[in-house]
């Protein structure tokens, strides 16, 4: 499990948002690893924006195996991960990422709990009232797994993955901005 060196440190005890790289906070592009390719939904910046206004940490937690499987450099993942920073309005309070592949048995590959603990390590996290937002039924495993609040988006893999799921999330959202104004109005 690596950390994306942009990543830095907030003020004690906040509530945290954990999200989903693709398919999520941007459109799902299968292996993304050119800054060229990075699209974002029509959303995203106000979804983070309204976080980081109500006083959550925002870290995003991504697994990336196309470094494991050769298909591109961590080099390539932190040049995406500069652009997104680079790009938002309000900007991510940290990045963790799994280079590994899916059978390489690690724990910080989603729904192992590695990227969360060393989000807790590094991150003043009240993981008690933090949530988990994804699209996949991997992100709703980690929330769970993490004692976090799940919320599946019906972006990215989302729709596919809802019918699928063996335990069910918090709540179902259309997309980050809607899930965002659950967490946020709550």
């Amino acid at each position: 499990m690596s950390k994306d060196p942009k990543s830095k440190i907030q003020n004690p005890k906040s509530k945290a948002v954990f999200i989903d790289r693709d398919g999520t906070l941007i459109e799902e592009v299968n292996f993304l690893h050119r800054v060229e390719d990075l699209q974002y939904f029509s959303y995203t910046d106000e979804a983070i924006r309204l976080l980081k206004e109500k006083g959550f940490l925002v870290v995003l937690v991504t697994n990336q195996s196309g470094i494991g499987r050769g298909i591109y450099t961590e080099d390539q993942m932190h040049s995406v991960h500069a652009k997104i920073q680079t790009d938002l309005t309000a900007k991510l309070d940290a990045i963790y990422f799994c280079p590994h592949l899916p059978n390489a048995g690690c724990a910080c590959r989603k729904p192992n709990l590695g990227m969360i603990e060393a989000a807790l390590a590094d991150l003043p996290i009240d993981l008690e009232n933090s949530w988990m937002i994804g699209d996949k039924i991997l992100d709703v495993e980690l929330g769970l797994n993490a004692g976090i609040k799940p919320i599946l988006v019906l972006t990215g893999y989302g729709k596919k993955h809802l019918d699928k799921l063996q335990r069910k999330p918090y709540r179902v959202a259309e997309n980050l901005l809607e899930a965002v104004k659950i967490i946020t109005e709550l």
